[in-house]
């Protein structure tokens, strides 16, 4: 009776005892499949957007869902397409969801995420840039036209996209040439008092001074316009008719004019090659994947005519977590899910036109032709021709597609082969990923930039170069040991402040200074004071007389060499040299040529640029300005007698 009382003590102590470590220890978070099993349970049967996140809070992946309940159950259930996002679920921490009313909504909220969080299981834009744009502006008397970039702001009239800013630098000159038409900003129109050197050219009909009336230069608007809506064979037509009555009437100075102008306007038209028939405004997308990449071209018809293409080489190692959702077709549900995510993001900041023709059938087509209709206000239709001249356009686009990926591909396994080089010559721990080259210009210490320009295994990284204009008042003109210094100590000091902030902050895993000892030597110091100086950091010395080959690296802890003359490594080390020496110098040039043209009114408080103008029209310069009495000065509309006296008193102290 005994034992068997204490007996039963014992097992309800151990019960309690069970009772209280149960209470004591938290149960481990879930993770994983089973997180995710576990949101299901409170997800609604509706559309929506769902985030998968990881450790510290990293978006993984964001996916849009046309019933957020039934498409997160897949990740729970280990029915994965790759291994890539067997990966992406096991890191998953936790989830976050949001409902919308249609999918449509789901679509366009995606969209915008990724953009915005750039999520690393997602495919990703790598360059979203505004293309460049003509503009024909109607904000003025005599409209002007211009290279254009970015929002709709300036009333006008805007022609494109074109696929480069040269693109459209050439059509403007030969636009310039066949209609005359002014390029110059309105302070400068007002305050012409002579003809410029472009009509001095031919280039412009000098509305400025009146050499041409406005209803004479509202015609050569309006033939500027209708050519570049795609009346381009009538506008050569009216404008050879002109040509032989000219002749006819013996006006042989005016018809050699036109001649010019339709061999101007003949130039853009031959330029703009494969010029379709049946196609007036479209783009075309073709999509090439291989090898774990993947190129996307796209071609844009304007007005009839090509107006250029442009190769993107969207992140897509960490593969599709939709895996193709949707209907694929017989194409590989892979590719076109590449298509598909990359056709939300290009569009989310690029003019959309009526047409969008794809090599692979989108799974999302529907979707994305509701939502783009809904962006622009009127029909927008995605298609995958199957015959036809449409059917050629798709073609040729994907047979670039294929050539661009290839030389990539190539370029960059020779890039693999270079940057192993750089890690076996400096003693790297692995090769670079991110090299970091720094160079300073200047003349007698005016002006003075530092630049920083990164390159890696995919060549440089042009949106990651970075100007440092010389801010430091103490630092003697010419010290450039100095200027380094300061250039290091802001771009490592801010490096440090985003790690300590916990934000996204880049490393270089090799740093390189144009210069020697003395510049190695400011680079180690601020690297050491700001407490980075695991970064491996390395000088490049010109070789006497500046020859290139003769360079001599410095190495902390090791005596300076040098590398084979035609060493492969040595030449692109070299490149890296020269793009940062480049990049530094035409820095240095755009800062002092802004210097050049600052005008003295910019510096007085209280005039502004409408003031500005208003002077600068009354007085013909900022000279003119600074003679001027303070009686005169207050006779301009909008300058009281208070702002007059501080303009004459501020050239007086000067």
């Amino acid at each position: 009776m005994t034992a068997a009382l204490a007996t039963g003590h014992a097992r309800a102590a151990r019960l309690a005892y069970i009772g209280t470590m149960t209470e004591e220890t938290p149960a481990a978070p879930l993770q994983g499949a089973a997180l995710i099993a576990d949101e299901v349970k409170r997800l609604p049967d509706a559309p929506g957007v769902y985030r998968m996140m990881g450790e510290d809070g990293e978006v993984l992946y964001v996916g849009k869902a046309k019933s957020l309940k039934k498409r997160v159950i897949q990740y729970a259930q280990g029915r994965f397409h790759t291994q890539r996002i067997a990966h992406m679920v096991h890191l998953t921490r936790s989830m976050e969801f949001v409902t919308t009313k249609t999918e449509t909504e789901a679509l366009l909220l995606e969209i915008n995420l990724i953009k915005q969080l750039k999520p690393r299981f997602n495919v990703l834009l790598r360059d979203d840039k505004s293309f460049p744009e003509i503009l024909i502006r109607r904000d003025h008397p005599s409209p002007q036209i211009r290279k254009h970039r970015g929002a709709h702001a300036i009333k006008g009239d805007y022609f494109g996209p074109f696929a480069s800013a040269w693109a459209v630098n050439r059509t403007v000159n030969s636009l310039q040439k066949a209609f005359l038409l002014r390029s110059c900003s309105d302070s400068v129109f007002e305050t012409r008092t002579r003809p410029c050197m472009l009509h001095q050219i031919k280039r412009c009909s000098a509305p400025c001074v009146d050499l041409v009336t406005p209803a004479e230069y509202d015609d050569l608007v309006e033939e500027a316009h209708d050519f570049l809506r795609g009346k381009s064979r009538a506008v050569m037509k009216r404008l050879s008719d002109e040509m032989t009555a000219a002749a006819e009437e013996m006006e042989f100075e005016r018809a050699a004019r036109l001649r010019d102008r339709i061999r101007a306007l003949a130039s853009v038209s031959q330029e703009q090659t494969i010029n379709p028939e049946t196609v007036d405004e479209a783009d075309v997308f073709a999509l090439h994947a291989e090898g774990g990449q993947a190129c996307v071209q796209v071609f844009f018809f304007r007005a009839g005519q090509n107006w250029g293409n442009r190769a993107y080489f969207p992140r897509v190692a960490s593969a599709i977590a939709d895996g193709g959702e949707g209907e694929g077709g017989s194409e590989d549900p892979g590719d076109a899910a590449i298509l598909d995510a990359f056709l939300g993001q290009f569009y989310e900041s690029q003019a959309i036109p009526r047409l969008i023709l794809l090599s692979h059938e989108a799974p999302n087509r529907e979707l994305l032709a509701e939502a783009f209709s809904m962006k622009t206000g009127r029909k927008v239709e995605i298609a995958t021709p199957q015959r036809g001249e449409k059917r050629e356009l798709v073609a040729h686009a994907l047979t670039n597609a294929r050539e661009a990926l290839g030389r990539k591909m190539a370029e960059g396994s020779a890039q693999s082969k270079l940057l192993a080089g750089v890690c076996e010559a400096f003693g790297l721990e692995a090769s670079p990923e991110r090299i970091e080259v720094y160079d300073n210009s200047h003349i007698m210490g005016t002006n003075a930039v530092g630049g920083m320009i990164v390159a890696g295994p995919e060549g440089f990284q042009k949106n990651q170069y970075r100007k440092f204009n010389i801010k430091s008042a103490e630092l003697t003109p010419g010290d450039d040991y100095g200027m380094m210094r300061e250039v290091l100590r802001r771009r490592f000091g801010r490096l440090v402040k985003e790690e300590e902030a916990g934000e996204p902050a880049v490393r270089p895993d090799l740093v390189l200074v144009d210069g020697g000892k003395g510049q190695l030597d400011a680079a180690l110091e601020i690297m050491a004071d700001l407490g980075v100086d695991d970064i491996a950091v390395v000088g490049v010395a010109k070789g006497p007389d500046r020859d290139a080959g003769l360079e001599r690296f410095f190495i902390p802890g090791k005596e300076p060499f040098m590398l084979e003359p035609k060493s492969p490594v040595l030449y692109y080390l070299q490149r890296l040299r020269d793009e940062a020496h480049r990049f530094a110098i035409g820095s240095h040039r755009a800062r002092r040529s802004a210097e050049l043209k600052k005008n003295p009114l910019d510096e007085i408080d209280g005039v502004g640029p409408g003031r500005k103008r208003a002077l600068l029209h009354a007085f013909g310069s900022a000279r003119g300005v600074s003679r001027a009495a303070v009686a005169d000065l207050a006779k301009v509309e909008g300058v009281s007698d208070q702002l007059a006296q501080r303009i004459h008193d501020h050239f007086r102290r000067s």
